[in-house]
């Protein structure tokens, strides 16, 4: 089987699958050099624990059944044609490449708006976004739209005490920007209420444990009167934000507040010197429909009736609106379907790919093919429900397996495709490659008394090798 993508949703499934189908074989591919995909380099330096899943992706990794294959694009540097040929199944575990757009004036123009993934991947040392350099030193308020877990990532890096970080795998370029931050006060918006929120208790709790932080107290009539009668969850969740943080703002050094009910409409250019710089964010006042419970987690809201807008200064926004897949070179020919507005491709609900005509037998799946995570179900959730998803793909896999159903054509799996890839000189990254480049980086780390100094350009990854 070839797994295209090494972070959880590729991990779970793999180990699955070879726990289920006795001598099953995996390859994994992987475009750049280093395995785990969204574990290095979207979990939070500062959330360490959570990377602890990589204990287990590496026991899955040190099978003689498993082959990682780093530095190679599927789809560019083998298509995905030759992998149907070599391979008896295909598994789409590739995450979320981009990030959802405002689509909003000025957000593609002006300096000083900034994609949250974009600076998760800088402070996590990302090669892609290495160099983007964010401006953190322009001016002290922030603004985050958007109130899920990566924007309260975000907003927590932003006021956090650099000095804590320091022992972190954070880049040192992260840190340098960070120590040089003028930022004091954040704003994390969202287009509805309290009870509707997208973020968890934990890391709304962090924000709340920040020394010298305070917390801008919420709306109370946006809050429930009786909190008696809610889930548990909500219930928790609510008595932390009536709580708030125990800093007084008159001891706090910095800030931050959850302002809700705004829907952003535009950003605003600095109209003195630097018109190319970003000076505010305008948004519309949203309200909830008079038929909408403001207290129901689904509850919807529309624009106020008076029309009413507010505007936020800054010189440093973030859009924070969710991840998307998007489809690899190739899929089209193979009939592979992707719903590009929904992010995801085609599937059953249980991972395998399905199409929209049906054979002669009046099926509609497409066989060997299948997906896990967020390609299959979109970008939610948090690692444990990667795992779970990844899981029921497996299982589907070996039922399929087991059922005697109609597979790929099989093959010689990555003996069968190496030497075309060696042939166009591309350099492949085997597994005892991965465990240099990550002796490096902790022999790289300790002289920086943290645990590992991640090499931010792959040239220098291949470099350790030769």
């Amino acid at each position: 089987m070839a797994v295209l993508g090494s972070g959880p949703a590729g991990f779970y499934s793999a180990y699955k699958v070879m726990q289920g189908i006795s001598n099953a074989v995996v390859d994994m591919y992987e475009r750049l050099p280093v395995p785990f995909g969204l574990v290095r380099y979207g979990v939070a330096p500062d959330h360490p624990e959570v990377k602890n899943c990589q204990d287990k992706f590496s026991e899955v990794a040190s099978s003689p059944n498993f082959n990682f294959i780093g530095n190679i694009k599927v789809g560019q540097d083998v298509s995905l044609r030759s992998l149907t040929n070599h391979y008896d199944a295909v598994l789409f575990a590739y995450g979320a490449t981009k990030d959802r757009k405002l689509g909003i004036p000025g957000e593609d123009t002006l300096q000083g708006i900034y994609s949250a993934r974009d600076f998760v991947g800088w402070y996590n040392g990302l090669p892609e976004f290495s160099n983007l350099n964010p401006r953190l030193d322009e001016g002290d308020t922030a603004v985050i739209i958007g109130q899920g877990n990566v924007a309260l990532d975000v907003a927590r890096t932003l006021l956090k005490d650099v000095d804590t970080l320091r022992q972190t795998d954070i880049s040192e370029h992260a840190l340098a920007a960070l120590s040089k931050s003028k930022v004091k006060r954040v704003h994390v918006v969202g287009r509805r209420g309290p009870m509707q929120v997208a973020c968890t208790i934990k890391e709304v709790r962090e924000l709340m444990k920040l020394p010298s932080v305070s917390f801008v107290p919420i709306d109370r009539d946006l809050l429930p009167p009786d909190l008696s009668s809610l889930p548990r969850t909500a219930k928790r969740l609510t008595k932390l934000l009536l709580e708030g943080s125990s800093i007084a703002s008159a001891d706090a050094r910095k800030s931050w507040s959850l302002d809700f009910l705004l829907s952003p409409v535009r950003f605003v250019s600095d109209q003195g010197t630097n018109s190319s710089q970003v000076n505010a964010v305008a948004f519309s006042r949203m309200t909830f429909a008079e038929t909408e419970d403001k207290f129901n987690p689904v509850a919807k809201v529309r624009q106020a009736p008076q029309d009413e807008s507010e505007s936020i200064s800054t010189s440093l926004a973030f859009r924070s609106i969710g991840y998307q897949s998007e489809p690899l070179p190739g899929m089209g020919d193979l009939g592979i379907e992707f719903d590009e507005k929904r992010g995801v491709i085609n599937n059953d609900y249980y991972g395998r790919l399905i199409s929209s005509s049906q054979d002669k037998s009046g099926t509609r799946t497409i066989p060997g093919m299948y997906c896990a995570g967020w390609v299959k179900r979109g970008p939610a959730g948090v690692i444990a429900n990667t795992m779970e998803d990844s899981f029921a793909t497996a299982e589907a896999i070996i039922a399929d397996w087991k059922s005697k159903v109609p597979f790929l054509g099989g093959g010689d799996g990555w003996d069968g495709i190496k030497k075309d890839v060696a042939r166009k000189g591309l350099r492949s990254v085997s597994w005892k490659d991965w465990l240099k480049i990550d002796a490096a980086e902790r022999a790289q780390g300790k002289l920086l008394g943290k645990e590992r100094e991640k090499f931010t350009n792959p040239e220098d990854m291949l470099r350790i090798l030769n």
